[in-house]
């Protein structure tokens, strides 16, 4: 997707910096960065994540590592925290362990990891390997992975909330199939977090998970939002439209990312973000105004026609 961004990025252009902001909008002082709660505790987090998945999945002692220990500091220096990991992302918790060891930058970021197992004790296990991959005696978030196993790994959760050793638990998925079972635990069960796939051209989660995790008080982190290189290679060579100005928008990334915020259920998408210049680029979508419901539709129809 490197070169695929790139090249939407040398096509967009700046937008004014005009003021306003929309009701009910949170903004952290000092860094101006959009901020949503995860409301089974109130806590706030920044609107715009780090995911790790394949970018993060390199040698340890390589110089990749370079690209992305600067790329995990400047996210934090600039306001955000929220990382997400998991162990099926290859060697991505042990690198990014290491970044946080080496840049001491672990309590400064909301650390998110996931369980992929069958049978309480292989979970246990896997658990346990993220703790020492990550370098850490706590992690804010563990979530089953696709929905693998949770009458299993869900009770094992909330062992680990209660002994302090994670603060929240939930469930992710990145396919629409998943859907019924997804609802079907968010209905059953008690989650702070899903994590589900949704982008301005992938809008089946509005239809049916968004308003349950808003109905149950379940905080929303998106995967895929860029739909991994789909939209950027929908957009390749084009200007963003001259309307893009009014939400304040500056590049074809922000113009998905704000597209995704702007859903009141969302708390924090979760792009793949290798480079210095994607985070600083991504984390300009939560700045400044969110397009309305009227512009959701104008982004909706100006995607689904190209």
């Amino acid at each position: 997707m490197t070169l695929h961004r790139r090249a939407v990025l040398a096509g967009s252009f700046a937008c004014s910096l005009a003021a306003g902001l929309l009701p009910g909008r949170l903004v952290a002082q000092g860094d101006g960065l959009i901020r949503r709660p995860i409301p089974s505790t109130g806590e706030t987090v920044p609107a715009i994540g780090i995911g790790t998945s394949r970018r993060y999945d390199v040698a340890p002692d390589s110089d990749a590592m370079t690209p992305l220990r600067e790329t995990v500091a400047k996210f934090v220096a600039l306001g955000g925290t929220v990382i997400d990991t998991a162990p099926d992302y290859g060697r991505a918790e042990e690198v990014l362990g290491r970044i946080l060891a080496e840049t001491k930058l672990r309590d400064k970021v909301f650390l998110c990891s996931k369980v992929a197992a069958r049978g309480r004790e292989a979970g246990l296990a896997q658990i346990e390997q993220s703790f020492r991959r990550l370098g850490t005696d706590r992690i804010d978030l563990i979530a089953v992975h696709n929905l693998i196993d949770p009458q299993a790994q869900l009770p094992l959760l909330r062992e680990l909330k209660e002994r302090k050793r994670i603060r929240y638990l939930g469930a992710t998925t990145w396919a629409e199939t998943q859907y019924g079972d997804l609802e079907a635990l968010m209905t059953s069960d008690t989650l702070d977090v899903i994590q589900v796939n949704y982008a301005v051209d992938a809008r089946q989660a509005a239809a049916r998970i968004l308003p349950l995790a808003r109905d149950r008080g379940i905080a929303v982190m998106v995967n895929v939002p860029f739909g991994r290189e789909r939209l950027f290679n929908l957009v390749r060579g084009r200007e963003l439209p001259p309307w893009a100005a009014e939400f304040e928008c500056a590049s074809w990334p922000q113009f998905f990312l704000k597209y995704v915020l702007s859903h009141e259920a969302v708390t924090c998408p979760v792009p793949g973000t290798a480079q210095v210049r994607y985070a600083e680029d991504n984390l300009g979508a939560a700045r400044g105004r969110l397009p309305d419901a009227a512009t959701r539709r104008k982004m909706e129809e100006f995607i689904d026609g190209l």
